[in-house]
């Protein structure tokens, strides 16, 4: 049975036989909800590389305590995958967010694209956006990932222009493309980014500025998927011709 994880703001200097309390939150979740009791084995993250794993010491209300018994120290994932998801209608965002970091995404960057339906603004904008990062944030623990995922603010064309710009490899899933997936030199480092466009596809010129920017339109097979689940075959399918998958 796998164990609980438990995300803490960090881990630094942690070593074996430390004792490290866990607050807020995720301890009332924790303690209140989960009935964590002392002597159980969980296992801690702070999200950036480093888990241990130990047994609960003690309890309280919205806190607990654990003295670390093993700790490792994971290097980030290479080559790290970034997907640029047009935001879709309804709660279609989270599930994208949740099942790209399953797969192991480094980072989901939310765009706000031509033909997307849903429309982030003030408030709708802050909520939508920390409803997409709670996601990530369970989905990672779930998955027991030492690195979780970062999700971005809200990115303009432009934006993504010019993270397509900056990558080792940037593909635009296309439904109109000729050239596939399957046909690309994955590199084994760096960095790889993948443009997810909206239900209503995207636009000539969005096409234009990403590949001209240095994107490589690409589709994925006859089939047209939804903008959800789009992305997750994409990096499943890149990250399986890497040695992370090897």
């Amino acid at each position: 049975m796998s164990l609980p994880v438990h995300l803490v703001p960090g881990l630094d200097g942690v070593a074996v036989g430390d004792e490290v309390t866990v607050e807020g939150d995720e301890a009332h979740h924790a303690v209140a909800v989960r009935r964590l009791r002392v002597g159980e084995q969980v296992v801690l993250t702070d999200g950036r590389g480093t888990s241990l794993r130990g047994s609960v010491t003690s309890t309280g209300k919205r806190v607990f305590a654990v003295e670390a018994e093993q700790v490792t120290r994971h290097e980030r994932p290479e080559p790290e995958v970034v997907v640029v998801q047009a935001i879709p209608k309804g709660d279609r965002g989270e599930l994208a967010v949740e099942v790209l970091t399953e797969v192991g995404v480094a980072s989901v960057v939310p765009w706000a694209a031509a033909r997307s339906v849903a429309v982030w603004k003030g408030e709708r904008a802050a909520k939508s956006l920390a409803r997409w990062r709670s996601t990530a944030r369970e989905a990672a623990k779930q998955a027991r990932r030492s690195w979780h995922p970062e999700v971005a603010e809200m990115a303009s064309t432009a934006d993504v222009a010019a993270l397509v710009g900056a990558a080792d490899l940037a593909v635009v899933l296309h439904e109109e493309a000729t050239s596939s997936l399957a046909a690309l030199d994955v590199p084994a480092s760096g960095r790889i980014v993948v443009v997810v466009g909206p239900e209503g596809g995207l636009s000539e010129d969005e096409v234009t500025a990403f590949v001209t920017a240095g994107a490589v339109s690409v589709r994925l097979g006859a089939e047209v998927l939804r903008t959800s689940t789009a992305g997750v075959a994409a990096v499943s399918a890149l990250l399986s011709r890497t040695a992370r998958w090897a």
